[in-house]
């Protein structure tokens, strides 16, 4: 296995790492009384991230773990692709 291909199976393990953290946020502000509108879940997944953020702080006084999961997730993705694009 080449470095090009790693970095295309860590982008895609990352991508779905942060797909579940999407769905389990939801799930969490679902329990917490917030109506989801998965129709339009993708768009709307920065605005049920913040108020997992706001809830999650004010309950406990931390930010709740999904949501630094979900950005750690993200953002390697996005770095591994990047470096892929950029080495190929």
């Amino acid at each position: 296995m080449n470095v090009g291909t790693a970095l295309l199976v860590m982008a895609v393990v990352s991508g779905t790492w942060g797909i579940v953290d999407a769905i389990l946020v939801a799930v969490a502000l679902d329990k917490r009384g917030i109506p989801i509108n998965m129709v339009l879940f993708r768009i709307f997944i920065f605005r049920y991230l913040s108020q997992y953020r706001q809830i999650t702080l004010r309950e406990t006084g931390r930010v709740g773990p999904l949501y630094y999961s979900f950005i750690v997730a993200m953002n390697v993705a996005l770095v591994c692709v990047l470096v892929r694009w950029l080495i190929s």
